[in-house]
């Protein structure tokens, strides 16, 4: 071969493909002469492995010029000094901080400042008519008594007193008349200075208050009164208020750090820590980085986290520990100045938000530093587990929110709970239930199992569809955004939701069917963009089995009642890694640990959405669905007939010819529209392909799918459509009477 074709890009003329290269021999060979003019074929033998590709200034190669490099140069260190030059360079700290440099940065310090400092002066210039001045006026009268007082004392020596009286209670007459000379000397050059400022002070008011201006007087007695008042005010209540609350914190230094891994057991006095960086500010906290003492590691530091906090004089959960990839006994603290868990997230940035593209992650909380944490649900099944009241389900509902605003993504939910916290769905929601008590005629159980079918079925529709599908649409046989989004082939983002799972777990008719359903759903959907989100109070194996905790990738456990339940929910052994949801206080609300859905762990404070912000972001994403035309399912009214539901079985095997193993989907439809024609009729006018798709939508909730077929058609070449076969149907009514038997 000598030429490739191109696929010619969409709206191109047709026959306009042109040759993309040639296949030149290189000829191989051990030395590094020169080639020939004109390469040869070469023939390879043993030992040879050298390719010399065609000079530069071969005639063909004219008119080409060297490309922009794809990285830039590094720059060029000796060979001996590379290595610690480098690492210099990482290591070298900015001279100026990012708020000097960056423009958006110091807009937002400067809009930070004026609001902070504004509002400090308007709440001191609100209370300095009201509670300054009257705390004034009542603490002069007591700061005029100390400062004569204290005037009184100079003025007679009273700090001598305590050395005259050890002199007389020792009988050291000597000692005693020296001192006492030096009081009375003292006392006589102290009395005239006091006396001649007295007399001075005096004149000085009599002068002001006869010729100085009204307001200059009025200034003088207020800075007068005010001094006075400020001298005279209680050192427990301060004369002025403090506009903002004081947290307490203190400078950290080497002493604190060393003497917190002594207390914990970490070191001793002859092997302590070493600090690889200096200890400086991070943010609202300290960043420390000690190197513990050989033979320790980061496990060992995790399992004294509360006595080196102890040991630090702060509370556990402003204490933060990372392990460092370079050493295994090197750790990284960052001590927070106050409870960072405590702070609330703030609203939903989904408020703002107009649609979600839910192919690419999205805000679903901060950390606690306060930096922005991203979700996705993509390729994986999220397991969201807490006890009851600290924000599970508005942490499992935010994402939901987002998948919502994606008018692309097709959701189903179900809230074993029958809370309010779900029911507004019910606007976007291709399926949804709620509880497990039938009311109104429908059967919230049954409606789920018929909705896990229906996936099920959809799922493993999806895997024939894909490898079916040409390269060009399909290059790796794997879901992309635009297949996701081709209405005719139906293969969107589909998000499934079970709140309080333990609820249909545990069901006594349907709980076995239920499990294994969604276990083939959290450990094969989510490869065909079908993702699993279930979350539950009660995570042991008896209320939500290993078999289906297992299958998640992703896990989020908000507070837990120890340290077993964590483990359970993040899989076992994260408490070994310093994950351990039970440290975690009641008044952290929203807050868990996060486990797979990234390469790193840890913790995440989820944005907050109430029921009104869930309700404004539902409305909004119906709107988008309508205007899509994406709405479907339950939302849209579209849930199947139920006679055809519940007869499609018993009329599909009454239209099976005798010894008909498999059958074209399109076929039973003709068949299905002669039985009875008020019911299958407007299928058969259908075309071919929505004619068989049709069939596969109805047979889904019962688990079954569709297989290729081929026939040959009057003696001439093979046909492969779509169909189902027999033993597929038998066994559908087979376990369908099973079940109606048993009920």
């Amino acid at each position: 071969m000598t030429e490739s074709t191109t696929f010619t890009p969409a709206g191109d003329p047709e026959g306009t493909e042109q040759p993309t290269a040639d296949v030149l021999p290189f000829p191989l060979k051990k030395t590094t002469t020169p080639a020939p003019a004109a390469p040869g074929e070469g023939v390879v033998k043993p030992g040879e492995w050298e390719a010399e590709l065609p000079d530069t200034d071969d005639p063909e190669a004219d008119g080409l010029s060297e490309g922009t490099p794809v990285d830039p140069p590094r720059e060029v260190y000796p060979p001996s000094a590379a290595e610690w030059m480098q690492a210099k360079d990482k290591a070298r700290l900015p001279v100026l901080p990012d708020w000097v440099k960056l423009p958006d940065q110091r807009t937002a310090v400067r809009k930070w400042a004026v609001r902070h400092y504004s509002a400090v002066a308007g709440y001191h210039a609100l209370r300095l008519p009201l509670v300054y001045t009257p705390k004034i006026c009542m603490y002069s009268p007591r700061g005029a008594w100390r400062w004569s007082t204290a005037i009184g004392r100079w003025v007679f020596d009273a700090e001598g007193k305590t050395l005259r009286l050890a002199a007389v209670a020792n009988e050291d007459a000597g000692e005693y008349l020296k001192l006492s000379r030096q009081r009375n000397d003292r006392v006589r050059l102290r009395g005239i200075v006091a006396t001649i400022g007295g007399f001075i002070g005096l004149a000085a008011a009599l002068t002001l208050y006869v010729m100085a201006p009204s307001w200059l007087l009025m200034l003088a007695v207020a800075t007068l009164t005010t001094t006075l008042g400020a001298a005279g005010a209680p050192a427990d209540r301060p004369l002025i208020d403090m506009a903002k609350v004081t947290f307490r914190k203190r400078r950290l230094s080497s002493d604190i750090v060393i003497r917190a891994h002594e207390a914990s057991g970490l070191t001793t006095k002859d092997q302590t820590i070493a600090f690889p960086r200096p200890i400086g500010r991070d943010g609202d906290g300290w960043r420390v980085v000690v190197d513990l003492p050989y033979g320790k590691t980061f496990e060992d530091a995790v399992k004294a986290h509360a006595r080196l906090a102890s040991g630090m004089d702060i509370a556990p959960t402003q204490l933060f520990l990372d392990k460092d990839e370079t050493s295994g006994r090197r750790v990284s603290y960052w001590i927070a100045d106050r409870d960072p868990l405590a702070v609330p997230s703030g609203k939903s940035p989904l408020l703002g938000a107009t649609r979600v593209d839910f192919w690419k992650p999205f805000p679903w909380g901060v950390d606690e530093r306060g930096n922005p944490v991203m979700a996705t649900m993509l390729w994986l099944s999220l397991l969201v587990g807490a006890v009851p009241r600290q924000g599970k389900t508005f942490s499992a509902r935010a994402i939901a929110l987002a998948a919502a605003l994606d008018p692309y993504v097709r959701l189903y939910v179900f809230d074993g709970k029958a809370s309010p916290d779900w029911r507004m769905f019910a606007k976007v929601a291709h399926r949804i239930g709620f509880g497990i008590v039938p009311k109104n005629g429908v059967d919230p159980v049954q409606h789920l199992l018929t909705s896990l079918r229906e996936l099920k079925a959809d799922v493993e529709d999806r895997y024939h569809r894909l490898s079916e599908l040409p390269l060009h649409v399909c290059p790796e046989g794997k879901l992309t955004p635009e297949i996701s989004r081709d209405k005719k082939l139906n293969m969107p983002l589909t998000l499934f939701v079970v709140d309080e799972v333990q609820e249909y777990l545990t069901h006594p008719e349907h709980g076995k069917e239920i499990l294994a359903l969604m276990v083939y759903l959290a450990r094969v959907a989510p490869a065909v963009g079908v993702s699993v989100m279930t979350a539950t109070q009660k995570p042991d194996d008896k209320a939500c089995p290993s078999e289906l905790r297992d299958q998640h990738q992703a896990r989020f456990a908000l507070r837990v009642g120890a340290y077993q339940v964590s483990d359970t929910i993040l899989g076992a052994g994260s408490y070994s890694e310093g994950l351990d949801a039970s440290k975690l206080l009641k008044s952290h609300k929203g807050v868990g640990l996060l486990k797979g859905m990234s390469d790193d762990s840890g913790i995440v404070r989820t944005y907050l959405a109430d029921g009104r912000d869930a309700d404004r972001i539902l409305t909004r994403a119906a709107a988008l669905r309508e205007a899509e035309g994406t709405l479907s399912g339950d939302a849209a009214g579209e849930a199947p007939a139920p006679e055809t539901s519940a007869t499609i079985l018993d009329d599909v095997a009454a239209v099976l010819g005798k010894g008909e193993a498999k059958v074209w989907s399109e076929t039973i439809v003709d068949r299905l529209a002669d039985l009875r024609p008020d019911v299958y009729g407007p299928w058969a006018e259908l075309e071919s392909k929505p004619k068989a798709e049709a069939l596969t939508a109805a047979l889904k909730p019962f688990g079954i799918g569709t297989v290729q077929i081929s026939r040959r058609i009057d003696g001439e070449g093979q046909v492969n459509k779509r169909g189902i076969k027999r033993d597929d149907i038998a066994t559908a009514i087979t376990e369908r009477n099973r079940k109606r038997d048993a009920g």
